[in-house]
């Protein structure tokens, strides 16, 4: 009998640090066995996006840092989410007002919890966004709502279901695009490419 493993976290955090690598940016994969309790780990995703910001370390800009794994939630309150809402949700709240950043993490699946999201983007300025459309993103936070946060934002990330499932994948932008140089206010901004609601 052998056995063949055709997919796997590992080979998709892999071919996604390639697909970066083509796009331009420099990749590095911190690991594919993330776990611990998912707004902690958003908490370093978004200290290894100021890092980068600030320094170059561990990657030089333009960065796509790449991990993969499974976290978890402790439910604190009665609002809707998932693991990856609520690391992004962390996540944005440590990154607000960096320039030029955003952190992914979904579910290879295409589900994210109780909900139609595989999870959710966030940016440097999704906190300015929140407060502006009258939210507050700490209180969403404590209340495990991070669904209904991100859906008033447009920044869910829906696929439907995949039918395959090698855990998450969490991804960090982090300074200009790739050829946007002379546009240091941009980045590779998935808003862009989605049409208007």
């Amino acid at each position: 009998m052998t056995n063949l493993i055709v997919a796997s976290n590992a080979i998709a955090v892999d071919a996604a640090a390639r697909a970066a690598e083509g796009l331009g940016y420099h990749p590095l994969v911190l690991s594919s066995s993330i776990q611990g309790e998912a707004r902690e780990v958003g908490r370093v995703m978004a200290a290894v996006a100021r890092e980068i910001l600030a320094s170059g370390r561990p990657v030089a800009k333009p960065a796509c840092v790449l991990a993969g794994g499974e976290t978890t939630v402790t439910l604190r309150g009665g609002g809707l989410g998932g693991r990856n809402q609520e690391l992004a949700l962390a996540a944005a709240l440590d990154m607000e007002g960096l320039p030029d950043v955003l952190v992914l993490a979904a579910g290879t699946d295409g589900t994210d919890g109780p909900t139609d999201a595989a999870g959710a983007f966030a940016f440097g300025d999704t906190v300015a966004r929140a407060r502006e459309a009258g939210m507050s993103p700490r209180a969403h936070l404590e209340n495990n709502d991070s669904y209904h946060f991100f859906k008033a934002l447009g920044d869910l990330v829906v696929t439907g279901p995949t039918r395959t499932n090698v855990m998450d994948l969490l991804l960090i932008l982090a300074g200009p695009a790739p050829g946007m140089a002379d546009y240091p206010e941009t980045v590779a901004d998935p808003r862009a490419a989605r049409e208007p609601m």
